[in-house]
């Protein structure tokens, strides 16, 4: 590194050797300027700048390094965590989707249960109603004849009434109370 600094120090000097006069006098700028130049450099070597220097870049490319692996692995993980939320996602819909058939089963089979039951309580309801007509049915007829025996039984009191005489009523009452006692005893 102290060959290059020379050399470049070297072609730096060479204008100031076309200069007019001598070249290693204090009154000649060029020399000045060179000795100030190289009094500066040797500064800075001495008190080690471009290793302090070389020393920061390198941390600072150090930094950066750090910064990009970690940039790198945060990408990883968020595509990682990114893969993971979308299967979690499909598993989320997939399931959603499956407890949205499973209602549909349900209610269709609901729906179906319920006509039956529909249709079980109509059967019900009319077999009551035809029992209902069947009862009223049969207590009108009853009823009616209950009806025509009072009226028959009426009509032919009336008609024995006219026809019969007291004697006849009376063989009649003797004949009745002959065949309760025979067979009673």
């Amino acid at each position: 590194m102290k060959k290059l600094i020379a050399l470049s120090l070297i072609l730096s000097a060479s204008p100031a050797f076309a200069a007019s006069g001598p070249f290693f006098s204090l009154r000649n700028t060029d020399f000045v300027v060179l000795i100030a130049f190289l009094i500066f450099v040797g500064v800075l070597l001495y008190l080690k700048v471009p290793a302090t220097l070389m020393g920061m870049l390198d941390k600072r490319a150090t930094g950066i390094k750090s910064e990009l692996e970690e940039a790198r692995a945060l990408r990883e993980e968020a595509q990682t965590l990114l893969a993971s939320y979308e299967r979690k996602q499909k598993e989320v819909q997939e399931q959603a989707d499956r407890i949205v058939a499973a209602a549909k089963e349900e209610a269709t089979v609901a729906a179906e249960e319920a006509r039956e039951d529909l249709k079980k309580s109509i059967a019900r309801r009319i077999a009551a109603a035809e029992g209902q007509i069947a009862s009223a049915e049969a207590s009108a007829v009853k009823e009616v004849r209950d009806q025509a025996v009072t009226i028959a039984v009426q009509v032919a009191r009336d008609v024995i009434a006219k026809q019969m005489t007291a004697a006849d009523a009376n063989k009649l009452i003797d004949e009745a109370i002959g065949q309760v006692d025979a067979k009673l005893h």
